[in-house]
């Protein structure tokens, strides 16, 4: 155990944490062109081939995972604000819910150039349960997260419907806004483009969340970060590295079954895909996500493989900055007003424009952290946060 890092390297633990997940989201939505599923039509059939083996492996290691990692962080984040000023005596619920006001906007503006598929005002909205919930006890505060986990109202819909067959989930009209925001997205006028991102797509986005039931996950997330934080478990120690062990072992175990489980239930009919596939779904994804989690803090630990991860610091830094300037980025790149090379890039040349594009990003992060002390979307949050006061 002599390799463990000191109780100090636990910011560079969540800061390259959360690197990772803003890495693993940029190529997520690179592959999908950032939800512009427009590819070429005449590739060889050895680049087909080559092109699936990538989205398997893409999809399967990050998509669903990555977002998962950042909700998880973001109720540590809120733990660490909170425990900052109850040392001094106040109470941070009231500023941070000014906080969640100030994400709207930064919401609105990656939503702008990322149609239909912006998470921060998923975040802004969920994040309520966060200040209704800050003075509960540890013991309620994991109750709670784990009811959420559990998707309580994909199970509500799915006894209903064995009571009742008539029973349907309502028909959030998902299809319609996502068929309209692509329509819009590929006439390529910018300004109808811009516009229709921040009112339908954001519209669009947030249904889409209820119907694949990342409301009540992110919540739950957002309380295991939350309790994470209050148990200290990112801290350097005997006691938290045995328990992300044991962590990577049950997720590990249990994530086969609920996967196999997903499978068989989706082959079921629409209802139950929709309510205990979804469900199931979740479960999977939570699991992997864990195994995800627990492996890079063990192997954290270890000296050599932290240096090795060192750039994921400066980039989790600054993730905000980095999660919407992907977005402008990505839409210059694919989209009809910008360079539209969406239909000349399948998954393959999407990965490795979304690999260029992160190593751009990190240099940007190490050259910018070196002149300050953070990014300029984090200074811009943290300066409006604490409008009226001495911070």
């Amino acid at each position: 155990m002599e390799q463990l890092l000191k109780k100090e390297s636990r910011i560079e633990v969540v800061d390259a944490l959360r690197g990772f997940a803003v890495m693993a989201i940029i190529l997520v939505h690179n592959l999908e062109h950032f939800i512009f599923p427009v590819y070429p039509t005449d590739s060889p059939d050895w680049l087909n081939i080559l092109d699936q083996g990538v989205f398997n492996v893409i999809f399967s290691l990050f998509a669903g995972k990555a977002y998962a990692i950042f909700a998880l962080l973001f109720g540590l984040t809120f733990y660490i604000q909170t425990n900052n000023q109850k040392k001094q005596g106040k109470d941070f619920g009231y500023r941070f819910l000014w906080r969640l006001v100030l994400l709207v906007g930064f919401a609105t503006l990656n939503a702008a150039f990322f149609p239909a598929g912006d998470v921060l005002l998923l975040f802004a909205v969920v994040g309520l349960v966060l200040f209704f919930t800050r003075n509960w006890s540890d013991r309620a505060i994991l109750i709670t997260s784990i009811v959420f986990l559990l998707q309580p109202v994909e199970w509500y819909h799915y006894i209903a419907n064995l009571i009742n067959p008539a029973h349907q989930l309502p028909d959030l009209k998902v299809g319609e806004m996502y068929a309209e925001v692509a329509e819009y997205t590929k006439a390529g006028n910018f300004g109808k483009f811009i516009f229709g991102n921040i009112t339908l797509g954001q519209k669009a986005s947030l249904l889409w969340a209820v119907n694949a039931g990342r409301f009540f996950q992110t919540a739950g997330l957002f309380l295991l970060g939350f309790y994470i934080g209050r148990k200290q478990l990112f801290v350097s120690s005997e006691n938290s590295l045995r328990l992300w062990i044991k962590t990577l072992i049950v997720s590990a175990i249990v994530f086969a079954p609920l996967y196999t489980l997903k499978e068989l239930v989706m082959k079921n009919d629409t209802i139950i895909q929709q309510t205990a596939g979804t469900a199931f779904d979740m479960w999977q994804k939570l699991a992997f996500t864990l195994v995800l989690v627990a492996s890079f803090v063990i192997l954290y630990q270890n000296r050599t493989f932290s240096k090795m991860l060192g750039n994921l610091r400066f980039y989790g830094k600054m993730s905000l900055t980095n999660y919407i300037s992907q977005s402008i980025i990505g839409a210059v790149i694919y989209f009809p007003f910008g360079l539209y090379l969406a239909p000349y890039c399948g998954y393959t040349i999407s990965l490795l424009i979304g690999i260029f594009t992160f190593l751009l990003q990190v240099q940007f992060c190490k050259w910018w952290l070196s002149k300050h002390k953070q990014g300029p979307l984090e200074h811009i949050w943290h300066k409006w946060t604490w409008m009226g006061t001495s911070k």
